[in-house]
């Protein structure tokens, strides 16, 4: 059994950790306030542009206007976009991203990861780290984008991934992300990122309607605008959903730890009466058996 002592420290050190998941949770509520009206304010307008180039491609039926973006290739050589987080104490958060990355890459590109032709770009401290660990390549990692995140921020690994597309260094790219549902849940996403996926539905309710658009300047030169905008829009969007995620998930985590921590100061407690109980009797018996030696005496 410990000692009174040993017991009382513990009690106090998770006492004072609990303090600390208190502050955390506190602190993490106060930034996944900012961050959703962040991502509210982002999916319609991400979701309205996304829409537009769908319409406009939809009604491109005879292929005239071509975007480099949407052209499709063999997918000889594959780039996974993590997005995780800068810190960690957030529960799986960042696990479940780079787990499913690298099945991704094991699994669905295993050709291309046998002759290592899979590449990782990273958004994220921990997601850096860990890939890193794993002996895996990585092309580029963005670890500190969370610490002013905006979208001139987020420009910028977006025009690299493009270039790289275009300049047909990369043949594919997915992303991969926790999506934003609520402060307990996050839905881990995977996306192809390029070339564009049509959706079939947007075309066949394009093609069942005969409407006549007017485009100004011309459909080519809106669509060559318009795509690269939407795809860092869509970049930009992924990287907001996994921040307003991050801190939901480090809120619950929190709270769980701090109601572990309250219930383990209980538990201690009860540890601690119950020796303290057990050396007052020992004492006394001692005591007793002292007096009745004394009497023999």
């Amino acid at each position: 059994m410990p000692s009174l002592k040993e017991v009382r420290n513990r009690i106090n050190s998770v006492k004072s950790t609990q303090q600390i998941t208190k502050a955390m949770k506190m602190v993490s509520a106060a930034k996944l306030r900012k961050a959703q009206d962040a991502i509210i304010k982002m999916r319609p307008y991400a979701q309205l542009l996304n829409k537009i180039i769908q319409n406009l491609s939809a009604s491109n039926t005879d292929g005239e206007v071509r975007s480099v973006y949407t052209e499709e290739r063999e997918p000889n050589r594959v780039l996974i976009i993590a997005i995780t987080s800068d810190r960690g104490l957030c529960g799986a958060f960042n696990s479940n991203i780079i787990k499913t990355s690298v099945n991704l890459a094991q699994e669905k590109y295993a050709p291309q990861f046998a002759a290592g032709n899979v590449s990782f770009l990273t958004i994220g401290n921990k997601g850096y780290d860990s890939i890193r660990k794993r002996g895996l390549k990585i092309i580029g990692t963005y670890a500190t984008l969370f610490h002013n995140l905006n979208f001139q921020s987020v420009k910028e690994a977006g025009e690299y991934i493009l270039n790289a597309f275009a300049n047909k260094e990369l043949d594919r790219v997915e992303i991969i992300f926790n999506e934003f549902k609520n402060v307990a849940t996050q839905i881990i996403r995977v996306q192809q990122f390029l070339p564009i996926v049509q959706d079939t539905t947007q075309t066949q309710t394009v093609s069942s309607t005969n409407n006549d658009y007017i485009l100004e300047p011309s459909q080519a030169e809106i669509i060559q605008e318009l795509i690269p905008k939407s795809l860092k829009i869509q970049l930009y969007r992924a990287i907001l959903e996994s921040n307003a995620s991050e801190h939901g998930a480090r809120m619950t985590a929190m709270d769980k730890a701090t109601e572990n921590a309250d219930s383990l100061v209980k538990d201690l407690t009860l540890v601690y009466n119950r020796t303290r109980q057990a050396a007052i009797t020992k004492e006394i018996l001692e005591i007793v058996g002292g007096a009745e030696a004394l009497k023999g005496e």
